[in-house]
């Protein structure tokens, strides 16, 4: 049951208590790891979140809601819908932080009748009645949307260690650079200034009005980091650096994680996972039979966006900076550029860039405060949202995904990047969106239309020192 306003409503078909058991329990990898059922919630989850205020419990969904985790005098969790899309204006909300009392939303609102779309961000500042009210920080040009699944619109979101920007995620508006121009409406359309981007925006910001215009954006310090196809989450290290986790297409390609500084283009569309996008090669002339990165099944393959295509852009002379190098010993399966054979790197060697092919990797967080034990101290960690044993595009590499892995980083002072090794430690969520870390325990929320749940996982916390008592 769900309370809206106050009042008891039947919103969805289920009871949300603590005493609820779910069929179905992700599983640890390690006899350390502990996981307990948290709640059951209802469809379209993306974001979980804790306000720093009152500590509740919130998450955001698709289509705009914003629920907060609440309790009964008798421990009963249920969830209460505060927010609507009726209330903030976001009808495709997919980023949500919080700075001290002040909600950050992000996501897009349809223009031109449906064929156009807007990048918006909405400030939900808590007033003295417990409410919010709400502003606009930023809203963008109109770009052309697109009748596609690849148009990823605005979405990850990090508040700057400092608290003075938070950083925003503009996810390509196409699978892979190709012309997606919506019937006509936005004719020879590809990415824009606006999209595959991360921008750097002040908190402060009022009613701000980004242009389509990559000049404009570069000099008043709004753009961050570009080529990066959809860094879906965000997340500072220990260290105050930026990282990022971007999904890759349709092709073959491995999934990034990003070291984000300034003025840095990550390759996309042009490379991506260190393995070149054909697209570009005027010559290029798609086929599975002759390109075994092309997955007969996929999308893009069905409805033909991968195609000769001699008018591309030409590759930058800018150079690229590489994504994350992965020693494994998991999620660094490949497929080899000269066999086409899928390999796994811990016996070839190969160091992969970053993650397996369409692993989906979301969820990215760290230790900050360092309370894990000395194995995972100060470490990062990430979701899976792909599970290879029903994905037709992940299941030539692997049956695994849907899972939790941990990230040992190391910064290599040669190439001025990081080299990361990956193991699984929890597995069997479904469709795992975000997670967020309190203490030592981590809560995982997942997107799913009938077994949405969130998991509280513990983590071995580091050893308290004790100090001997003298008389």
């Amino acid at each position: 049951m769900i309370r809206i306003g106050g009042y008891l409503g039947l919103l969805f078909a289920l009871v949300v208590t603590t005493g609820l058991k779910a069929q179905r329990v992700p599983k640890a990898l390690r006899d350390d790891i502990k996981i307990s059922h948290y709640m059951a919630i209802g469809p379209d989850a993306v974001r979980l979140l804790v306000d720093p205020v009152t500590k509740s419990f919130y998450y955001t969904t698709f289509s705009g809601d914003i629920i907060r985790v609440a309790e009964d005098f008798a421990g009963n969790r249920y969830l209460v819908k505060e927010y609507t899309a009726a209330d903030h204006g976001i009808t495709r909300l997919q980023g949500a932080s919080f700075l001290d009392s002040t909600l950050f939303l992000v996501g897009n609102i349809s223009v031109n009748r449906g064929k156009g779309t807007k990048g918006i961000m909405m400030k939900g500042k808590l007033n003295r009645y417990g409410k919010r009210d709400w502003s606009l920080g930023f809203i963008t040009e109109d770009v052309g949307s697109t009748k596609t699944i690849f148009d990823h619109g605005f979405n990850g979101t990090v508040i700057s260690p400092d608290g003075k920007y938070i950083f925003v995620n503009s996810g390509a508006r196409t699978d892979h650079g190709e012309v997606q121009d919506n019937d006509g409406e936005y004719p020879n359309s590809r990415d824009e200034a606006l999209t595959a981007c991360v921008l750097r925006i002040p908190v402060d910001v009022e009613a701000l009005f980004l242009p389509n215009d990559k000049e404009f954006l570069v000099k008043n310090g709004y753009l961050f980091a570009e080529g990066i196809r959809n860094a879906y989450d965000l997340a500072f290290s220990p260290e105050g650096h930026l990282f990022a986790v971007s999904n890759s297409g349709d092709y073959d390609h491995p999934e990034d994680m990003f070291w984000l500084r300034e003025g840095r283009h990550y390759g996309y569309p042009w490379v991506m996972g260190m393995v070149e996008n054909p697209q570009q090669y005027k010559d290029w002339q798609p086929d599975p039979k002759t390109d075994p990165f092309i997955n007969p099944f996929s999308h893009a393959w069905r409805v033909r966006y991968f195609r000769n295509d001699p008018t591309f852009p030409k590759m930058p002379k800018k150079p690229f900076t590489n994504p994350v190098l992965n020693h494994g010993p998991d999620a660094n399966e490949y497929r080899d550029r000269k066999t086409g054979k899928v390999m796994d790197a811990d016996t070839t060697g190969v160091l992969v860039g970053t993650f397996t092919p369409h692993r989906s990797p979301l969820g990215l967080f760290f230790d900050v405060d360092g309370v894990l034990a000395d194995e995972f101290n100060k470490d990062g960690f990430v979701l899976s949202w792909t599970y290879g044993r029903t994905s037709v595009l992940m299941r030539p590499f692997t049956m695994q995904g849907a899972d939790l892995m941990h990230l040992d980083l190391e910064y290599d002072e040669k190439i001025d990047n990081y080299h990361v090794r990956c193991r699984r430690i929890v597995e069997g969520f479904e469709g795992p969106t975000d997670a967020v870390m309190i203490g030592n325990d981590v809560y995982v929320i997942e997107n799913s239309n009938d077994d949405a749940h969130i998991w509280k996982i513990t983590l071995p916390a580091k050893e308290k020192k004790t100090q001997a008592s003298t008389n």
